[in-house]
């Protein structure tokens, strides 16, 4: 079962995800896929290291999501992937506006893939980007455009879909 998790900015996402996982009994992995490029962002990700506290077998992937979920998928009973707009911006920076849209495809199935495998629950946390304003750069706009289409995809692909706003979950889909 795949359940979406989006919202913007602080708006409570990740705790969302958080709660709703650890409800799930059996084995619990988190998949994390930032990057820590400065100290705020190693700090950020020492915070929800400790809110996530024990009984998580931490993995941490920037490129190769759905190759991961596919390796780890069959041991574990809850995947929590934190977060999917990472992932796009790590894509993004390692292949430029020019990101291939099928290796997007292959990439968005392979994760829709292991969400689909019986006893799995697969969360995945991800920010709205496409409310705010148009971007005035090349690269801003395709990080948009990307996200939004690969949220499209993963709305259709699971079984409940939540929307944040100030700490309010609003489900959507389930």
């Amino acid at each position: 079962m795949i359940t979406l998790i989006l919202g913007g900015a602080r708006s409570g996402k990740s705790d969302l995800a958080l709660r709703l996982a650890q409800e799930v009994a059996g084995r619990k992995a988190f998949v994390a896929t930032a990057q820590a490029g400065d100290a705020e962002m190693a700090e950020r990700i020492e915070r929800h290291q400790k809110k996530r506290g024990v009984g998580w077998e931490l993995f941490e992937e920037p490129l190769d999501l759905g190759g991961l979920l596919g390796r780890i998928g069959p041991q574990f009973e809850v995947i929590l992937v934190d977060c999917l707009t990472l992932w796009i911006s790590n894509r993004l920076m390692a292949a430029g506006v020019d990101l291939d849209e099928e290796s997007l495809k292959e990439e968005l199935e392979l994760i829709c893939g292991a969400g689909r495998r019986d006893g799995l629950q697969l969360f995945l946390v991800s920010n709205e980007v496409g409310m705010g304003i148009v971007p005035e750069n090349t690269l801003a706009r395709a990080f948009r455009d990307w996200t939004g289409r690969a949220h499209q995809t993963l709305v259709q692909a699971a079984e409940a879909v939540y929307f944040c706003v100030a700490g309010l979950p609003m489900k959507l889909k389930g």
